[in-house]
């Protein structure tokens, strides 16, 4: 079966209201994305499909161009703590910084903010993230930060919720960068590009 957003936000649900000593009730998720807005016009940096097939991962493209979904708790990024910036993984646009990135127990990389003031990424319907370099997309935003007490999407009221695969980790210490689409340690997943693909547009 197609894993799309909208099954993600049921996910979504399902995590938030199981998630132990964090919420009381199931959380009101936001309205479908409009699939309408080109992946290409408008964006400073463009390709072709082939060459964002060439310069991706499977993964990534299945997800930064085609808008597919991660599963969840499938990405190394979801446990990174260290101090850094979180970049696309398709033109490397500076997205989110290391201070924003928060525990949600959701199995998405969860941030409070993104940089910029928002402008490193562009919210579609007030729901659809994409990086506002590449057309991208990266994840949704959901407007209930107030439900994570004592992390800093408390105090914006935001939570973009975002696929590991979508970014790559740039620690501030140096070393190797971390690209999302790598497995958590220990962990196995049979990737398979059809069951994410996007629900073709009617």
């Amino acid at each position: 079966t197609d894993f799309h957003d909208s099954d993600r936000r049921q996910l979504l649900g399902k995590a938030l209201a199981t998630t132990v000593g964090v919420f009381t009730s199931s959380p009101v998720l936001p309205a479908l994305a409009s699939p309408s807005k080109s992946r290409t016009e408008g964006y400073s940096v463009q390709h072709s499909e082939k060459e964002w097939e060439s310069l991706l991962s499977a993964q990534q493209y299945n997800i930064l161009r085609r808008g597919g979904t991660e599963r969840q708790r499938s990405s190394i990024l979801d446990d990174e703590e260290r101090v850094g910036t979180f970049v696309c993984a398709g033109c490397s646009t500076p997205l989110f910084a290391s201070a924003a990135k928060f525990k949600s127990g959701t199995g998405w990389p969860s941030f409070a903010s993104a940089l910029l003031d928002n402008g490193a990424v562009e919210v579609l319907d007030g729901a659809e993230v994409r990086c506002n370099t590449c057309g991208g997309h990266l994840g949704d935003v959901f407007n209930d930060g107030w439900r994570f007490v004592g992390t800093p999407a408390f105090k914006t009221g935001k939570r973009f919720c975002i696929d590991g695969a979508a970014l790559v980790f740039k620690p501030e210490s140096g070393g190797k960068d971390v690209v999302g689409d790598r497995l958590p340690p220990n962990k196995v997943i049979n990737y398979e590009p059809a069951a994410y693909r996007e629900r073709p547009a009617t």
